[in-house]
């Protein structure tokens, strides 16, 4: 029997989520129309049940009792004068709920479900035509790729066809040119001309077509997504103007090999485990425990769906430390987001593409929920703003974990068994990896609605947990998550030396119907992969399963170096791995960089600058993250140390520091640097800035840069471009001199390609956006430094030179410029400053220490300022020495970006004076023990004067109403 139960708030009560959706839709043109929104979760239940089950299961699981009720059996909460609107999930999108809620049904001893699906109802009540309940359904209330509207013509429950069992083959023998372009456009294949040419003669070899498995699993193993081919093939590179005189050419033959992991290589660090090579970059944390690191990407899901992308985005990446050596267990996560801004006018927004304020929220929300119920911290991250994200945001997504250092590495064993566990598979994900390998459009929703997943970060957690008894117990070889690709790039990755044999009809499915090769690429969410001695296979499925997690035996890994699939007994696969991995055609293409100049404001003529330091301060890039950060548990395990938000007035802290085994002092500090707006200038100086971002924020906590690895993450446009091509190829340049200049070397990173959104004739393509991120062992957390100024009275130096650099500047951004003075750095010069100022940390002769970045040094101070509750006093007068440096303008000191510069309170200055020997540092002024902040130019006279609580309410009002 079908049962329907809605559950909604009592009277009373907030309904949090009605409200939330009423702001949404004030937002989007109904302001004045709408007076009210209230949800109710639907239940429907099917199975062999009676009333009594039903208000046990109500009362016992769905509700509340204090601030909820319900209904079942027909009766519904439907109210006078309030339009409804039901949304549930599309057929084939996994219902997250239904799981969990089935093992709570059966805990509470009520056997026999068969199904449990959700829907929301939403109850409006306000002056709105169907027209604009269509309207508002569409913007705000679901989702066409994974949702529908229910009507009296769809259903919630859905019958899957039966699957008829016949092999398909793909006529390529015989196909020209021109087929075969359609052939890889048409599959969602995403391969080149040259690549189906080269399929096509080794299959003519075979002497027969290809099967649709086997040319599904070539085009995943061959995605810019898993190969890298941009990184790895050669380039033909022109150069004009810039950091060189005139135009040369060079001849670069893997990108990736000759800049970031050649870096690694001649560093050649003794702490450095495995690099480039897991799943995750490994160092050494002590003397029993390593750690590892990981950040991915997943925009392109995310722009079709925000939740279920973002989501799956930080599930995804949390299962690369699991499956890193013989499995780490998850500590830390990070974020990074990239977004158009949330005014963004409606009229302006590409056709198909969702309004950054939606994605924004839902981004947020999904990777919330996934972090949040998984009990990981989110304890670092960063969110950035502009125009040219729309249509295609940047979803970064990170995870750190820890392993004990004899579980570090992994070998899969001939004769070993396949086996999944985890998730069951679905259609969710098909094609996934491949349709991240090319542009978005405004047609990506309905062609590759099929690539967004849907998490179950409950399923994740029973994985992570069982999978770490399973290592303990050495019952498994080598694991692998299923990622991008699915079991074909999986299973494909740990059999590519010795060959594997799957039988698909073994897989365990979340319905049925599903085609093999839907079985083989679908990317459906927490599975892994483990290779698992035949002698060992009935403890190790013993084990899983006493934790109610499947394991299931799919096949084995050979010898034979080759791959074969079988479905019901009859091959569906047979290739060698060696051209699966390896017999794809050499990518030679070209690229240039030439300097663009861009427009430049007027000098301005201002005296009073507290208006624009109010207006920075609003900036939507520098203000208050703080709706976000309190969503995110950054508690939980209980091992933060240094908190997103610091002191009194909870500023923005520079870098996070964790504590991972609470009997000890050893500490992980985590930062990242990221600056779009300098890659519109040059990438070079972008990718420069942001590694020494990275370092200066561990600096400023109490870190120390040689303790430190440093991951990469290149998200770019189209690089078949030449003019994209030569900005990644400058800013991977970048990456070798100055990693190589500071000593740090790359541990792991990742790629992300063909951003850019095309209807019709236009494209927007993203900005170049290098996201650096760094990690380091701290060997006493005791020693950490926060950003919040601590005593009245205490001396307030600036560390580092200040140029005139306003380049890319957040001041520049607000009025409406972009410039060219983008800021250099001297690595040599800054590794001094850097290595001064940590001298000074670990002394104790500093109280607070505080980067300058976005803003640059008025932002600084006042952040460190309203963050401990104290006035400043600050005189730029010291400029004025004739030994000082070039005579800049106030408004440059101010506001200009440039590297390697800090704000330090000294507690002792004598110390401090001495330990920074050889670095540049200015007495700027004392905290005051009153509520003024003032600064005066290099005249003595008062350019910036106002309270301490009108800059914070300046940082905090921009997102203070989300």
């Amino acid at each position: 029997m079908l049962w329907r139960v809605e559950v909604r708030e009592k009277a009373g009560f907030c309904d949090t989520l009605g409200e939330s959706a009423r702001k949404d839709i004030s937002d989007i043109g109904f302001k004045n129309k709408v007076k009210e929104v209230k949800t109710v979760q639907v239940y429907l239940i099917d199975g062999d049940i009676d009333e009594r089950d039903i208000k046990k299961i109500c009362e016992g699981l769905l509700i509340d009792p204090v601030t909820q009720e319900y209904k079942y059996d027909g009766n519904v909460f439907n109210e006078k004068n309030y339009k409804v609107v039901e949304i549930a999930y599309n057929p084939g999108v996994m219902d997250p709920v239904e799981d969990s809620a089935k093992k709570a049904i059966d805990d509470l001893g009520i056997k026999g479900i068969k199904s449990l699906k959700t829907a929301k109802k939403y109850l409006i009540r306000g002056d709105l035509s169907y027209s604009d309940i269509h309207s508002i359904a569409e913007k705000i209330l679901y989702n066409k790729v994974i949702q529908h509207v229910v009507t009296k013509t769809s259903s919630h429950i859905h019958q899957t066809p039966v699957y008829q069992f016949k092999v398909r083959y793909v006529e390529i023998l015989n196909a020209d040119d021109k087929k075969l372009q359609v052939m890889s456009k048409n599959g969602q294949l995403f391969l080149s001309i040259e690549e189906m040419k080269t399929i096509q003669r080794y299959f003519k070899k075979l002497g027969r077509n290809p099967t649709d498995c086997e040319l599904e699993t070539i085009a995943q193993t061959w995605s810019e997504h898993c190969k890298h081919k941009t990184f790895r093939g050669k380039i033909e590179y022109r150069e004009e103007g810039g950091k060189g005189k005139g135009a040369k050419v060079t001849t670069i033959d893997n990108l990736l090999k000759s800049t970031i992991m050649k870096v690694t290589k001649e560093l050649n660090r003794p702490w450095c485990v495995s690099v480039f090579h897991d799943n995750s970059g490994i160092i050494r944390f002590d003397e029993e425990n390593n750690i590892c690191f990981k950040v991915e990407t997943h925009n392109h899901p995310s722009a079709l769906e925000p939740y279920g992308g973002a989501g799956t985005g930080i599930g995804g990446v949390i299962r690369d430390p699991m499956g890193t050596g013989l499995g780490a267990k998850p500590i830390i996560n990070t974020d990074v987001f990239c977004f158009g801004y949330p005014d963004y006018p409606y009229k302006k927004l590409p056709k198909g593409a969702l309004h950054p304020k939606r994605i924004m929220k839902g981004v947020v929300s999904g990777v919330r929920d996934y972090g949040n119920r998984m009990g990981i911290p989110t304890t670092n991250g960063a969110v950035l703003f502009d125009e040219n994200f729309v249509g295609n945001p940047l979803v970064f997504c990170g995870n750190v974990g820890i392993m004990p250092k004899n579980k570090s590495f992994k070998k899969v064993c001939k004769g070993d068994l396949v086996v999944v566990v985890g998730g069951r598979t679905g259609r969710d994900g098909i094609h996934g990896a491949t349709f991240s390998s090319g542009e978005l459009t405004h047609e990506s929703k309905g062609t590759s609605g099929s690539a967004v997943q849907i998490g179950n970060p409950i399923q994740e957690k029973k994985v992570a947990d069982t999978l770490l008894k399973a290592r303990d117990l050495g019952l498994y070889s080598a694991l692998t998550d299923c990622g991008a690709g699915g079991l074909s790039s999986a299973v494909g990755e740990m059999g590519e030396e010795l060959g594997a044999e799957v039988y698909l009809e073994k897989v365990p499915l979340k319905y049925k119907g599903l085609n093999y090769d839907e079985i083989w690429i679908s990317e459906a969410q927490e599975r892994m992969v483990l290779s698992v001695s035949p002698e060992k296979v009935d403890e190790l499925t013993a084990i899983f399963e006493s934790e109610n997690v499947e394991a299931t035996v799919i096949g084995k890994f050979t010898g034979n170096g080759h791959l074969k699939l079988f479905f019901n007994g009859e091959s569906v696969c047979d290739m060698d791995m060696d051209f699966i991995h390896n017999g794809g055609p050499d990518i030679s293409r070209k690229a240039i960089w030439k300097k663009q100049k861009f427009a430049e404001p007027k000098p301005s003529t201002a005296k009073d600058l507290t208006g624009d330091l109010l207006t920075l301060l609003s900036n939507p890039n520098i203000a208050s993250k703080e709706w976000i950060i309190r969503q995110y548990d950054h508690e939980v395990q209980g091992g933060s140390v240094l908190k997103p938000l610091q002191g009194v007035g909870c500023g923005p802290g520079d870098a996070s520091i964790t504590r991972p085994i609470l009997s000890s002092r050893k500490g992980i500090i985590l930062s990242c640097g990221i600056n779009p707006d300098y890659g519109k200038i040059d990438p070079y100086w972008m990718a420069a800035s942001v590694i020494d971002e990275s370092l200066r924020q561990i600096v400023s906590v109490g870190g120390d840069m040689t303790k430190a690895a440093i991951l990469d993450n290149f998200c770019w446009g189209n690089t078949n471009k030449p003019d994209r091509l030569g900005s990644l190829v400058r800013a991977s340049q970048a990456c070798y001199d100055i990693a190589k200049a500071y000593g740090v070397p790359f541990i792991s990173g990742k790629d992300s390609l063909n951003n850019e959104y095309s209807t019709g004739k236009k494209t927007i393509s993203i900005p170049p956006t290098l996201l650096i991120s760094c990690i380091a062992v701290m060997d006493d957390i005791t020693k950490a430094v926060s950003m919040d100024l601590k005593k009245p009275g205490s001396s307030i130096y600036l560390v580092g030179l200040t140029k005139d650099e306003l380049g890319g500047s957040q001041y520049y951004k607000t009025k409406g410029f972009l410039g060219n003075s983008v800021p250099m750095l001297d690595p040599v010069y800054s590794k001094k400053v850097l290595q001064a100022l940590t001298r000074s940390i670990a002394k104790g002769c500093v109280a607070s220490c505080h980067d300058c970045s976005e803003g640059g040094l008025a932002v600084t101070l006042a952040e460190m300022a309203f963050a401990g509750g104290l006035g400043m006093d600050i005189n730029l007068n010291e400029y004025k020495k004739p030994d000082a440096q070039k005579i800049l303008k106030n408004e440059t000191l101010l506001f200009s970006e440039s590297n390697t510069r800090f704000v330090v309170e000294v507690a002792d200055e004598k110390t401090f004076a001495q330990s920074m020997k050889g670095a540049p540092i200015w007495k700027l002024g004392c905290a005051t023990n009153n509520s003024t902040f003032k600064i005066s130019g290099t005249d003595d006279k008062v350019i910036i004067k106002t309270e301490i609580s009108k800059l914070k309410a300046a940082w905090q009002k921009p997102f203070a109403q989300l």
